[in-house]
């Protein structure tokens, strides 16, 4: 495709490219492979250790290089894949994970393991602001909900199955096979982009904003620290407080230079279009409730119901494969058409609510409610992930649409992010008014270790007990708030939407024919 037709198929309303689905299975292997190095590393913590003599200080920075660097990038990433082209971009994250991937599986120290890990987080970054970028191109208004179904639902299995791959890997090859085996993905999915997929870009070719891509960068890493650092070294103290400081005002900044300058990074003005305010807010809470549901929930089956490790990630699983079950069959993508994103994602978001609750209420004394409340859960993510993620694509121009990908992106690594440190601190608050004896403690097992008998330790369990259910009823009622006001909010874009643009600058968001 040459370039001309790059740019008309940009900025066309529709039209699907004929190998699209062969596309789609494509970048959504490279997806898989970025998103299970999320995770993929918990299970070879103790190998890394040991064979690097690794401290504990080594190990978190192994784990939270990754994240840090990909959060941090996400906005630049999709920028730049919007000016540069993103095909360009999605071979140039292939290559550089690739070869992040290389020198960490051959890595001899903590040192380099953790510089290939940020290197790996570049190209995490570019993959998946691109590979969502590339969805909006290739297909028309009426298959792009089932195409970002199926793309969802390749997030949520990464993060599920990356301890499980791990683990599997670790049974029969050293620690580096974990990394090793992302080469030859890379290597077949870099071939298969250069041969299948069409390049496209902004037409407009605005002059890069260099700034605006360097404050994002800061203030993004540094919230993103201050909410990975904030469990261990608590959320009051200097480090964790001068760190968010940090990133809110280099932020504060962003926001101000991108409303100054005539060619921004990111369009502050498409804050003006409810269409993309709702779906932002239902992002976040959905992120919210999956990110600080499963950060209780490994907690709730292993000190509270008594399930080893493997057992409870084993138990966690039924969320994610009935994510996977309900977008493969098309689901969401057949009800939104029906329904309307408004009505789908209020269902979406009242269905997660209602797991949470569920799990808070009924899985106290027993697997079988928590695994109701997950089934529950999996299916309200599966109706509103992907409506939400297509509510932000279609309120952003085409020709935006890498920035689009990484406001999605991001948001999904914030709300992650405020879900763990929100309920994390409901929890602790609780647990500490109905046990203070035993606040100051590492960890419970340590608060259990440290009781005087049997009764002490039955009710400091109990009161850790109270802490979840009192988090989880939280979550709950932040995600159900949150659905009613995206849903309430996108109504009223698609009532102004069919009233007639307003005569406004800042109207970004494109008709959606859907």
């Amino acid at each position: 495709m040459t370039a001309t037709a790059a740019e008309q198929n940009d900025l066309a309303p529709r039209g699907s490219h004929p190998q699209r689905w062969l596309i789609l299975g494509v970048i959504c292997l490279a997806q898989l492979t970025v998103l299970l190095d999320n995770t993929v590393l918990n299970v070879a913590i103790p190998s890394l250790t040991t064979e690097l003599n690794a401290s504990t200080a080594d190990v978190q920075w192994m784990i939270n290089a990754y994240s840090l660097v990909q959060s941090g990038l996400l906005l630049t990433a999709g920028s730049a894949s919007d000016r540069y082209g993103r095909k360009k971009m999605l071979v140039a994250g292939l290559v550089l994970f690739g070869i992040g991937s290389l020198v960490a599986g051959l890595a001899q120290s903590s040192g380099q393991l953790i510089a290939a890990r940020a290197g790996m987080g570049i190209g995490g970054a570019l993959l998946i602001t691109t590979t969502l970028a590339v969805v909006v191109q290739i297909f028309d208004d009426t298959e792009r909900v089932k195409a970002i179904g199926i793309w969802s639902t390749v997030n949520s299995l990464g993060f599920a199955v990356g301890p499980l791959v791990g683990g599997v890997m670790l049974d029969s090859f050293r620690w580096g096979a974990i990394f090793l085996i992302n080469i030859p993905v890379a290597v077949i999915g870099a071939i298969a982009v250069v041969r299948l997929v069409p390049e496209s870009k902004n037409p407009r070719g605005d002059r890069p904003d260099l700034l605006g891509a360097l404050l994002s960068t800061i203030g993004m890493a540094a919230v993103v620290y201050a909410i990975i650092s904030g469990p261990e070294h608590g959320w009051g103290s200097g480090q964790v407080m001068l760190t968010a400081f940090t990133g809110v005002a280099v932020l504060t900044g962003f926001v101000l230079w991108e409303l100054h300058i005539p060619y921004p990074m990111l369009d502050m003005h498409f804050f003006r279009n409810q269409k993309f305010i709702g779906a932002v807010a239902g992002a976040i809470l959905v992120a919210f409730g999956m990110g600080g549901s499963l950060f209780l929930l490994t907690q709730h089956l292993q000190f509270v119901l008594g399930y080893g490790p493997l057992e409870a990630g084993m138990r966690t699983a039924p969320l994610a494969l009935t994510v996977v079950a309900l977008n493969l069959t098309g689901l969401g993508a057949r009800l939104v058409p029906k329904m309307g994103s408004p009505a789908t994602i209020a269902t979406g978001m009242s269905l997660l609510a209602t797991g949470l609750g569920a799990i808070a209420l009924l899985g106290r004394h027993g697997y079988g409610g928590m695994l109701l409340g997950l089934v529950v859960m999996g299916a309200g993510i599966a109706l509103a992930m992907p409506a939400m993620a297509n509510a932000i694509m279609s309120a952003i121009p085409r020709e935006k649409a890498g920035v689009g990908a990484g406001v999605n992106g991001t948001l999904a690594e914030f709300g992650n992010g405020l879900g763990v440190a929100v309920l994390g601190a409901v929890l602790n608050s609780r647990f500490a008014a109905l046990v203070p004896a035993a606040v100051g403690a590492a960890s419970l097992p340590a608060a259990l270790g440290a009781a005087d008998g049997e009764r002490e330790q039955q009710r400091i369990t109990d009161a850790f007990a109270s802490g979840l259910e009192a988090s989880q009823l939280v979550g709950a009622a932040a995600v159900l708030a949150g659905g009613l006001l995206a849903a309430v909010l996108l109504r009223r874009a698609e009532r102004a939407d069919a009233a007639g643009p307003a005569p406004d600058r800042s109207d970004t968001a494109r008709a959606d024919a859907a």
